[in-house]
């Protein structure tokens, strides 16, 4: 298996890997940062597209997102899909998933003490960091960041390229939209359009945002 990355959130993938007893034939994929050859001197750093192919055919062709942005992670995830690789799921054993109806997308990774109750869905690529709380009947879209400690309370829905900051808390109904920012802290009591960065208690929406690239959406 390939992390895609080898910095920050990288090595938070990683323990989700070692819960999971799944570090054996593992190695890191960065071609931007100027690095070293493995990482904690065990693992080692692939540095290019050829590299990751050859990998692939020699120690099969699972990846892991390990890059934080969604935007990053959606490229990423499309590139070495494209080299053939297949995208999956990082779920921290260590994580409380109820029995019923969740629903996690594919390419997800979920870290530890993440609280998802019933009736909870998420799209592919997304990324649920340590001690976020989404609660019944939340509805989350593609490659959606949410921070730790964040809150989605009842019926909440979230749209694709979301990012919600850290112990942001969005109230029972409310509907975020596609590539918007929700500051850290921020208390959202109001739905919340496209292509907009809101913050504050309560949120208000500050500024718009350029819409993304139709291929992507």
């Amino acid at each position: 298996m390939i992390v895609i990355g080898a910095k920050g959130f990288a090595k938070e993938v990683l323990e989700v890997l070692q819960q999971r007893n799944q570090t054996e034939n593992l190695a890191f994929y960065d071609d931007v940062n100027e690095i070293g050859e493995t990482l904690y001197g065990t693992f080692p750093i692939l540095k290019s597209e050829t590299q990751a192919a050859s990998f692939f055919s020699q120690a099969g062709n699972q990846f892991v997102l390990g890059i934080g942005n969604p935007i990053l992670r959606y490229n990423l995830y499309k590139k070495f899909t494209d080299l053939g690789g297949e995208c999956v799921s990082a779920i921290s054993p260590l994580a409380q998933i109820s029995s019923y109806e969740v629903n996690i997308g594919v390419g997800s990774t979920v870290l530890m003490n993440a609280v998802f109750s019933n009736s909870v869905s998420i799209g592919k690529g997304c990324l649920v960091y340590y001690n976020a709380i989404i609660t019944h009947d939340c509805v989350v879209g593609d490659f959606v960041e949410i921070s730790p400690g964040a809150t989605l309370l009842g019926r909440c829905t979230v749209g694709s390229f979301t990012r919600i900051g850290a112990n942001a808390t969005i109230l029972p109904d409310v509907k975020i939209g596609s590539n918007v920012i929700i500051g850290a802290g921020a208390v959202v009591t109001k739905d919340v359009p496209d292509n907009t960065i809101a913050y504050g208690v309560p949120a208000v929406v500050m500024k718009t945002v350029a819409p993304l690239n139709e291929n992507i959406l």
